[in-house]
């Protein structure tokens, strides 16, 4: 028995000691393959490193792209500015040469430059009453001049209230031929402001000569008349009857303005 038990704890004990020299074997082992694990983080990294200097990279050399940029827009402004300085240093060489020009021309021609001279006086008696007489004549010339004008508008003023008075007398007669006689034949009518109602006489025969047949009586008195020149406004009281030649039963005011030209009447402009 003491023999068999004697050999069961020496392989026990064998045992041991193997299971301990495997246990140190795998340990450096494994310390080794740590200590290749960390001998290989340095080269991991430097591999996840080497993307951000690239990027790095092109971050500086976008950054020298967009210096450069600048750089260069500085000096175009420089440039512009520059040429915009010589072109306002020519501007102004070119104003002060025509200021200069300016000055120099000949006024002493030009008029209201020159300075005026003070009026001679008489120092003889003689003298004073030709200066007297002088600006008499003048006085008179001026005064002719606008009574010429004067008279020539008051004449024009009887020729035209002579056309519309025997207008007035042949409306009133009803004569239309008497009537037409007095209107251009290119006669325009209007109703004020500017609203064209016909021209010429036939219309003018198609509309009145209608109403003096119908009418038993037409009678057309001025109220107020304006004459200036060839032009006459009238202010009338119209009257007419339309069944009885005696008994008026209508009345209405009308005022028209006539243009005269040439003894005729060339524009008729009704208010109403």
């Amino acid at each position: 028995m003491k023999p068999l038990f004697f050999a069961i704890s020496l392989l026990l004990s064998w045992q041991s000691i193997a299971s301990d020299e495997t246990t140190e074997q795998t340990q450096p082992q494994t310390s080794n393959e740590q200590k290749a694990e960390k001998k290989d983080v340095p080269s991991l990294e430097f591999i996840e490193e080497k993307p951000a200097t690239e990027q790095k990279s092109a971050s500086e050399t976008e950054k020298a792209t967009v210096e450069a940029a600048q750089v260069e827009e500085k000096a175009e402004e420089a440039a512009k500015a520059t040429s915009e300085t010589t072109t306002s240093s020519d501007e102004q060489k070119a104003t002060a040469a025509a200021l200069k020009a300016v000055a120099e021309v000949d006024d002493s021609k030009v008029l209201g430059t020159q300075t005026p001279a003070p009026a001679e006086q008489p120092k003889t008696v003689a003298e004073k009453q030709q200066a007297v007489a002088e600006a008499e004549k003048a006085v008179n010339q001026a005064k002719e001049a606008l009574t010429a004008k004067q008279q020539e508008k008051a004449r024009q003023s009887r020729e035209s209230m002579a056309v519309i008075e025997q207008l007035i007398a042949a409306y009133n007669a009803r004569n239309i031929d008497a009537f037409i006689k007095m209107y251009d034949e290119n006669v325009e009518f209007y109703t004020f402001p500017n609203e064209l109602m016909f021209t010429g006489k036939e219309k003018l025969i198609a509309r009145y000569g209608i109403m003096f047949k119908k009418l038993k009586c037409i009678k057309s008195s001025p109220i107020k008349r304006i004459v200036l020149g060839n032009i006459v406004i009238d202010h009338e009281l119209s009257e007419t009857c339309t069944q009885d030649p005696k008994v008026v039963d209508k009345r209405s005011e009308f005022v028209t303005s006539y243009k005269i030209e040439n003894g005729k009447i060339t524009k008729v402009l009704f208010f109403r």
